[in-house]
């Protein structure tokens, strides 16, 4: 399991999901730990009762089929699919809303889902979802590259509130791929993914909404800064500074943490 979870670890995430198909046919009394630990690059499916498109995830899923957070309902249909409690699926509601807000100023398009579930510990989790394709057939309002995708995913699991504090723990993963095919820079793939985690303990007083967002607002802004200020010694510190190559390639680097930022 140790070995296979470094394996992961290095996976392109264009190659995630079928290292983990195979890796589940080899291991499948790890099954659950492979696919709670593993974040795969995020697919999207639309609800038809809204006709809203939403994100797939571990966390929506029942058996084979994804709870819309439009709709609450699953898809395909499953008749008795686990869902969240009237209270949490009323934040739920009001968590899509806001984020929807937030992908926009943030993200200036792409799909972004949230999906909340109670916890064993008497508390709640909830995961914040979006997908932004930056290719020039996305559906974003900037389309640079031949194909290109950022995919973010923040869990949050959020404690049970004492003397008007809640603890919150944040893990998040930024998945980014890129494809490139022009006579400027030639054709090249890139793609690479980041994990960080959070922990805070937070007031309630503004409601758990306000301190997930305002985790997930600071924990982005980290992990777009630590990409742009090591994309040359991470991706590229063995090739010459004065490569047109490498300029090229920075350039559309660039490019993709444009549509990730304002």
């Amino acid at each position: 399991m140790e070995a296979a979870m470094g394996l992961m670890r290095r996976m392109p995430p264009k190659h995630i999901e079928t290292a983990l198909s195979a890796l589940l046919t080899l291991l499948p009394q790890h099954s659950s730990d492979l696919l709670s630990q593993v974040d795969q690059p995020l697919q999207v499916l639309c609800d038809v009762d809204s006709g809203k498109e939403f994100i797939l995830c571990e966390y929506n899923r029942d058996a084979d089929s994804y709870r819309s957070p439009w709709s609450n309902k699953y898809h395909p249909q499953l008749e008795d699919g686990s869902l969240p409690s009237p209270d949490l699926r009323k934040l739920e509601v009001e968590a899509n809303d806001i984020f929807a807000i937030y992908r926009d100023q943030y993200y200036e398009g792409g799909i972004s889902s949230v999906y909340m579930w109670e916890d064993d510990n008497e508390g709640f989790a909830a995961c914040f979802l979006i997908k932004k394709d930056g290719s020039k057939t996305g559906h974003g309002r900037r389309g640079y590259l031949q194909e290109g995708a950022w995919d973010a995913i923040h869990v949050i699991e959020v404690g049970p509130v004492e003397e008007g504090t809640a603890h919150y723990r944040l893990t998040s993963t930024v998945m980014l791929s890129l494809t490139t095919n022009n006579d400027t820079s030639g054709m090249f793939n890139l793609s690479g993914s980041i994990r960080r985690e959070m922990n805070m303990d937070l007031p309630i007083q503004e409601g758990h909404i306000c301190n997930m967002g305002r985790m997930i607002e600071e924990m982005e802004s980290k992990l777009r800064n630590s990409l742009d200020q090591n994309q040359e010694a991470v991706c590229f510190g063995k090739v010459e500074d004065n490569c047109s190559f490498l300029k090229n390639t920075l350039l559309y680097f660039d490019m993709v943490l444009k549509f990730a930022s304002r």
